[in-house]
């Protein structure tokens, strides 16, 4: 059995899931708030998506008791 590989989501995806400007993602990105893989030459962002999830369960409070 092949382990399955999840999409990984670009910066202009998760901006729009979080409904959030593009250069917020990249800022939540360069310090560290939200987890990115560079990728290719021009050094692309990728995000996995449970990444983007748990920013967003984080921001939203729902992890709390």
């Amino acid at each position: 059995m092949l382990n399955q590989v999840s999409p990984m989501l670009t910066t202009n995806e998760v901006a729009r899931l979080l409904n959030v400007h593009i250069n917020t993602v990249r800022r939540w990105s360069n310090n560290g708030t939200l987890r990115a893989y560079r990728i290719g030459t021009r050094g692309d962002r990728r995000f996995e998506r449970t990444d983007v999830l748990n920013l967003l369960s984080e921001q939203s409070g729902m992890d709390k008791p």
